[in-house]
């Protein structure tokens, strides 16, 4: 099953990247062969992708997976082997011209603590063409952040907001999120999501979030990467996934009748199981339960375990 899931997973691949080619959308981000070793390990291997403009695209998957260096590569933040193009530009050459278009942030936000807010947006005023401090100050003005007071003493949750307040009133081209709200509570990670898709997100700007928190993006992705040990296992957009994946919930006779159809993962819940089931004749499994949309965390545990070997 191992080996079917990776030749279905490279299939899917080649078919998103002839899908934005063919609508003829811009590619805002490629890679060519790129690679990354660190000493004894290798944490991306030879990698393919693809972005087009105008998308929110979630990168899942689990520690060491290779998410952050992807995104570092992206960023120019690190060396590597392969091409990497991002807006036309090559991030390690040309990093300081392409940071006009491209906004950034990390798990740990990297402000500095000593000086206030209102500080901190005269200086990225000062700084950077393309942002507006009239647009951050209304932005702040939702919040409980005052501009007077000094962002070290400021909460882990406020300097997230500023952070975010400061990228938004930035006109790029490009945000790069890195496990953005890691350590912060779900009402706040709710609406940080909720202010990108409402205030930032204009179909022109792209958006590249890497996190372990699936359930919470799904609702703004349009599209997903899920990551295993350096390795893309899938790069889809949702309603591409949707087509080619199904769930079957159904009784224990159901069930042993839908494993001759060859799921690619199952489990029991309430008396049910349920199975999900990559490309099948949807018709057959009709006639032996309830189908319904795979959940998104389910499918990326349910092709975790299926590229193990």
């Amino acid at each position: 099953m191992s080996e079917l899931l990776q030749e279905g997973m490279g299939a899917g691949q080649d078919a998103a990247r002839e899908t934005a080619a063919a609508a003829g959308g811009e590619i805002l981000v490629r890679t060519r062969a790129l690679a990354k070793r660190y000493r004894d390990v290798q944490a991306l291997h030879p990698t393919d992708l693809d972005i087009p403009a105008g998308r929110i695209i979630g990168i899942v998957g689990p520690n060491g997976a290779g998410k952050t260096t992807l995104l570092d590569a992206i960023l120019g933040l690190i060396s590597y082997e392969g091409s990497v193009s991002v807006l036309g530009r090559e991030p390690l050459r040309e990093r300081a011209q392409l940071m006009r278009d491209v906004c950034f942030i990390a798990d740990v936000a990297t402000l500095p603590r000593w000086m206030r807010v209102q500080d901190l947006l005269d200086y990225v005023a000062g700084v950077h063409p393309r942002f507006s401090a009239e647009r951050a100050r209304e932005l702040l003005a939702r919040t409980a952040i005052p501009l007077d007071k000094r962002i070290g003493r400021l909460s882990k949750g406020m300097v997230t907001q500023l952070h975010l307040a400061v990228v938004m009133a930035i006109d790029a081209r490009l945000l790069v999120l890195d496990e953005p709200t890691l350590g912060l509570d779900i009402l706040f990670r709710k609406n940080f999501y909720t202010a990108l898709l409402e205030e930032y997100f204009d179909h022109r700007r792209t958006i590249l979030v890497a996190t372990h928190q699936i359930e919470e993006v799904e609702h703004i992705l349009t599209d997903v990467i899920f990551l295993r040990q350096g390795r893309i296992l899938l790069h889809e957009s949702l309603e591409a996934l949707d087509e080619r994946f199904v769930e079957l919930v159904t009784d224990a006779q159901g069930a042993e009748r839908a494993m001759a159809l060859g799921p690619i993962a199952s489990h029991r819940a309430l008396g049910r199981v349920a199975l999900i089931f990559d490309s099948p004749d949807r018709a057959q499994l009709e006639k032996l339960g309830e189908l319904r949309r795979v959940p998104l965390a389910d499918l990326f545990v349910a092709l975790m375990k299926g590229g193990e070997s």
